[in-house]
């Protein structure tokens, strides 16, 4: 996905900056406007097939994600602590508005699973749609003796994290990066099982 997404971006009339493999659009205007446009069309007796293709797409995109996260686990997560970072539709904002955090944390918690969440802005707001979650000061309090970790938000301080230590913290050492904000390589050689998404396959630890 990522070199057909290079290939696009080559095209100057799109651009390369919004090309990017993720867990589904979010936010206060993306979403609202789709499905305006879309009502708007049928209301005039004139779908436009392609936004309501998009708007299809993108919530099952979101559900997609529960079922790539509960692959990395093996095939279950009833009984597992999950920790989550990022909860808000996108960095830099405390909106949870139509974020995917929304969809994928009930579902994992309906399959049976414990969350813990860090964010560095959304949890105040996240709390108000998110019950039964475990919010965390930070980081490293979200990941220590979870059983995996999941990136849904990616904040820059994601970006930054030790792997190795991440590694050490998590029982399972598997992390599944729905941002891909990390190498595979680099990932690898922390000894994390690290599973991103629109690139070829993941990756094991070694040893």
């Amino acid at each position: 996905m990522q070199q057909v997404a290079h290939g696009i971006g080559l095209d100057k009339r799109i651009g390369p900056k919004f090309l990017h493999a993720g867990p589904g659009y979010g936010g206060s205007c993306f979403p609202k406007d789709t499905l305006a446009l879309s009502k708007t069309a049928h209301q005039a007796g004139s779908p436009v097939t392609i936004v309501d293709t998009v708007v299809d797409a993108n919530a099952r995109r979101k559900e997609s994600m529960v079922e790539r996260i509960v692959a990395a686990a093996g095939g279950s997560v009833d009984g597992k602590t999950i920790a989550i970072l990022g909860l808000t539709f996108k960095p830099n904002t405390d909106d949870m508005r139509e974020a995917p955090s929304l969809v994928i944390v009930p579902a994992l918690q309906k399959l049976g699973a414990s969350v813990r969440a860090f964010d560095p802005e959304g949890m105040e707001e996240a709390e108000k749609f998110l019950s039964d979650v475990v919010y965390c000061d930070n980081s490293w309090a979200c990941l220590d003796g979870a059983d995996m970790a999941v990136i849904l938000t990616e904040w820059d301080q994601f970006r930054a994290l030790d792997l190795e230590r991440m590694a050490v913290c998590l029982k399972d050492r598997v992390l599944v990066d729905l941002r891909n904000i990390y190498s595979q390589e680099e990932a690898k050689d922390s000894g994390l099982s690290y599973h991103s998404i629109g690139r070829p396959a993941s990756v094991k630890a070694i040893g």
